[in-house]
């Protein structure tokens, strides 16, 4: 089926560039060649994580120094922009969870924006997952999965998580961003 009639068939505007930006993950379509782990379906989960972020911060290259996004009934989103270059930029984002000795930074993902591409990877992570519920998570996924695959795999259920939740970081009004 062509791009064309699956957009007709769907209600969407017949565009065949495929350059436009995607607003909704559910159109990126994985080769049924691609094994869960592959280099493909790895790009794919990229591509997801990239529309994904762009819902809840908008254009990344407009952010700077630190955000919060808070909701009722949720633990505060914060985002701080570690690097700006031309064609990447690099973010950081976290819950902060109370502990007894201090305040403990999870998941503490650094994520690499590559703008050109239109991609978003989680490139660092903590090695260790302190809390509970994010232990379970990550406790879930077998074993064979590439370091890699289990980041970005973290990264796209948890932008998923929080836009659910209804967090958002808005950098053009200047609303939910703090410069330094």
């Amino acid at each position: 089926m062509t791009v064309a009639r699956r957009a007709a068939r769907h209600g969407r505007p017949k565009s065949l560039c495929y350059i436009r930006p995607m607003t909704v993950d559910s159109l990126c379509v994985t080769s049924w060649r691609a094994r869960p782990v592959s280099f493909v379906s790895l790009m794919t989960l990229y591509e997801s994580n990239y529309i994904r972020l762009r819902a809840l911060v908008g254009d990344v290259r407009g952010l700077a120094g630190r955000a919060v996004s808070s909701v009722p009934g949720d633990l505060d989103l914060h985002l701080e922009v570690l690097e700006h270059s031309p064609y990447t930029s690099i973010l950081r984002l976290t819950y902060f969870f109370a502990d007894a000795e201090a305040a403990v930074a999870e998941p503490d993902l650094e994520v690499r924006v590559y703008h050109d591409a239109r991609l978003a990877e989680a490139s660092h992570c903590s090695r260790r997952v302190r809390h509970p519920e994010l232990a379970s998570l990550q406790g879930r996924l077998p074993a064979t999965l590439g370091e890699r695959w289990r980041r970005n795999m973290l990264l796209n259920k948890w932008l998923d998580y929080c836009a659910e939740r209804g967090h958002r970081i808005q950098s053009a009004a200047g609303v939910a961003v703090a410069r330094p």
